[in-house]
């Protein structure tokens, strides 16, 4: 028989390492998205767009864990995207960035297209950011 208990120092350790896993994730998701752009920024660099393909990669796996990123990346209405963002990543790293980042670029949005009504909420929360998305002008063009 075996009993699992839970101490207090047990919590606290599990929480932190929780928070650490967390923060060690949005910091890699950060700089994944910082040296995509530095790839950009540089004509296409294909090693930093591989760079930052793989810190974004391992960012979002770290911050919702590795269950939820397969279920996220494997969900049958996501398989249109998730195959994009891949063979793009593929095309970056065999020397391709531009066809590549076109691909991943795609992708991303096909796999991230139902969180954008909940970003717009977001962003029109903003002090300064949502004034200016509630102007009538911008929210025709982004349809918000």
């Amino acid at each position: 028989m075996v009993s699992f208990e839970m101490s207090d120092r047990k919590s606290k350790a599990l929480t932190l390492n929780f928070f650490l896993d967390l923060e060690i994730g949005l910091g890699l998701t950060g700089f994944g998205v910082f040296f995509s752009f530095m790839g950009i920024v540089f004509f296409f660099d294909k090693g930093l767009l591989a760079m930052g393909n793989i810190l974004f990669i391992s960012g979002v796996t770290l911050t919702i864990g590795l269950k939820s990123t397969m279920q996220f990346f494997l969900k049958r209405q996501n398989f249109k995207g998730t195959v994009s963002f891949f063979v793009g990543f593929f095309f970056v790293v065999i020397g391709w960035p531009i066809l590549g980042m076109i691909l991943e670029a795609y992708g991303f949005i096909v796999l991230f297209s139902g969180f954008w009504p909940t970003l717009a909420v977001f962003i029109q929360r903003i002090p300064i950011l949502g004034w200016l998305f509630q102007q009538p002008f911008i929210r025709t063009v982004c349809l918000v």
